[in-house]
């Protein structure tokens, strides 16, 4: 408790501490089973479809948001939150295993060697994984902020970070130090498993956590939930500029991010053969992300939020991503790629969105359920979709000009970069703004 509250600030009781501790373990297993997918994703559709084809999945993607934002927003319409995290649970669980049987296929999976797009499982795949992260996730912070008011969320919120950020160091580390010889298909089995406890220690987290630690905040004007439908979370997402507002900064980070994402494990696919030496080698990347994070988050770095405010905590990633630009543009390569990653991922996982989370506090249950869920999906696959149509470019500028054409591609990329950058700075000074006021005033915003 003491090393708690020096770091975090003064947690109100032990339930408090066991409230975020419980929630803790939940994201921890969120976040390591997601980051324990994002390699055998990329890796696997590699050695299926072909890693040219990775900027057509992203764009796929974001179309494919739309079906299942709407089956998500019926779910919420017809069961309770817990038994939607149970049914997404079940059904993310049960489609892994099935996708490991198709993997061991020895005529449509890993044993067929052939790499061609029409192969659909490797789409089927991507997707599947793509959304894992959106929806899981985004449901995970809903029912967190739903449950939190906003003084316990800065001591809490860092606290469920930390130990997500430790899943993300176990989950991949563990599976990066399984044999090699070891069929992949195995590793998408232990992660349908690792789905599967989520469920479990949300069921004891409803059992275990006073239910005073359980109960739903609302502010001083909450408004009553609107009509069920699929599409109320975007309409109130577009006539809200709050709303917005976050979503330009989720859409800003992701579509940077992106073009290096992308540059990143290129240089992977061009310098490792197999499957299991490029799964290898993003399983690594997963859990440097994890350690720094959690070393961020275990030093305090989400003091920055709670001491010097929401808008200076909103300004360091936008920072980081400038002098990565930068970098990139005068240095390059595999490993300048691979430490960029690295750092920009980790900052946003230990201080950035911890602290976007708590923006969705002072809003409704539609707002944190349902716009927040066409925020993550929607924004993230549109800016991950419109950067890949980007990334053609750079195919299209080395055919043309050979290495003259890829430095042409980096300059168009430093300079459309920049431009996003001074979007993304008064944004994040009005989101915070606006948060203040409403905290202060104890509103609801949307």
């Amino acid at each position: 408790m003491n090393f708690l509250q020096k770091m975090y600030g003064n947690f109100e009781s032990r339930d408090e501490v066991k409230k975020f501790l419980v929630l803790g373990v939940v994201f921890f297993l969120v976040i390591g089973t997601y980051w324990s997918l994002r390699p055998l994703k990329d890796s696997l559709f590699s050695s299926i479809v072909g890693m040219d084809w990775q900027p057509a999945a992203k764009i796929l993607s974001m179309f494919a948001v739309f079906p299942i934002v709407m089956a998500y927003s019926k779910l919420l319409d017809t069961f309770k939150k817990n038994t939607v995290f149970y049914i997404l649970v079940a059904f993310y669980s049960i489609t892994a295993f099935i996708f490991a049987y198709y993997f061991m296929s020895p005529t449509i999976g890993l044993a067929n060697t052939v790499i061609s797009p029409a192969r659909l499982l490797g789409w089927f795949w991507y997707i599947w994984v793509e959304s894992f992260g959106s929806l899981i996730v985004a449901l995970f912070w809903a029912y967190a902020q739903d449950i939190t008011a906003p003084e316990s969320a800065k001591r809490g919120f860092p606290l469920i970070a930390m130990l997500g950020q430790l899943g993300n160091i176990v989950g991949p580390l563990t599976l990066d130090n399984i044999p090699k010889s070891v069929h992949l298909g195995y590793l998408v089995i232990i992660t349908g498993i690792m789905t599967a406890l989520i469920g479990v220690v949300i069921y004891l987290f409803n059992h275990i956590v006073p239910a005073s630690q359980r109960q739903i905040y609302t502010a001083g004007n909450a408004k009553p939930h609107i009509d069920p439908g699929f599409f109320e979370g975007l309409k109130l997402l577009v006539k809200t500029p709050y709303l917005l507002s976050i979503f330009g900064i989720i859409t800003i980070y992701e579509t940077i991010i992106t073009t290096f994402d992308f540059l990143f494990k290129t240089s992977v696919a061009e310098n490792y053969i197999t499957a299991a030496e490029r799964a290898s080698v993003l399983f690594k990347y997963s859990y440097w992300v994890g350690i720094i994070a959690f070393l961020c988050v275990l030093l305090g770095i989400n003091n920055i939020q709670r001491r010097l405010g929401m808008k200076i905590s909103l300004l360091v990633l936008p920072v980081l991503v400038t002098i990565a630009v930068i970098s990139t543009k005068f240095i390059g390569g595999i490993s300048l790629f691979f430490w960029i990653m690295v750092i920009s991922k980790a900052v946003n996982y230990a201080l950035n969105q911890p602290t976007l989370k708590q923006l969705y506090i002072p809003t409704s249950e539609d707002a944190k359920f349902k716009s927040q869920a066409w925020i993550e999906m929607f924004g993230s696959r549109f800016s991950k979709g419109s950067s890949s149509g980007f990334n053609y470019l750079r195919k299209i500028l080395i055919g043309m000009s050979g290495n003259t054409g890829s430095a042409m591609f980096m300059t168009i990329f430093t300079l459309g970069s920049f431009g996003l950058i001074a979007l993304w700075v008064p944004i994040a000074i009005y989101s915070a703004k606006t948060y203040n006021k409403a905290i202060k005033d104890n509103v609801e915003i949307c």
